[in-house]
């Protein structure tokens, strides 16, 4: 198992300064992971985000949906989903009533791209984690925020 203070060679003042550091340093870690698991699929994590959000949604959304679902609040979402755009994943259709709204719709591509993806990487994360410490941790953070 990991210790942060032996990872980062520290010692700290108490244990709420050691588990503020050791939530940015885990973050910064599967932040990481995720860059490296979705790099041969030729997407970000943000990017494999937008596609799920889409996917889930029954009718097309517009951006501001979109952002307000995204994990991680980007606000280059936009220039995200120009590059899924590009990429044929996703779809713009601009509103028949007001042209200054645009919905997102995901494309078969953007479909057919999400099921080559495996579903393994959240359960490689959490490997070391059981369901009840998983709901533990899941709880202090929520109590954090």
């Amino acid at each position: 198992m990991g210790d942060i203070s032996k990872d980062i060679n520290s010692k700290f003042d108490n244990n709420r300064v050691k588990a503020l550091l050791n939530i940015l340093y885990t973050a910064n870690w599967v932040s990481s992971y995720q860059n490296e698991f979705f790099k041969p699929y030729g997407i970000s994590p943000q990017q494999y985000n937008i596609l799920r959000i889409l996917k889930g949604a029954d009718d097309p959304i517009n951006v501001q949906v979109i952002k307000d679902r995204m994990i991680e609040r980007s606000p280059n979402a936009t220039r995200l989903m120009d590059k899924l755009c590009a990429k044929n994943y996703i779809k713009r259709l601009p509103d028949e009533r007001d042209r200054r709204v645009v919905k997102i719709i995901i494309t078969q591509e953007g479909i057919n791209l999400l099921e080559t993806i495996p579903v393994s990487l959240n359960s490689k994360l959490l490997k070391n984690l059981t369901e009840e410490e998983a709901e533990q941790l899941s709880n202090l953070l929520d109590k954090m925020r």
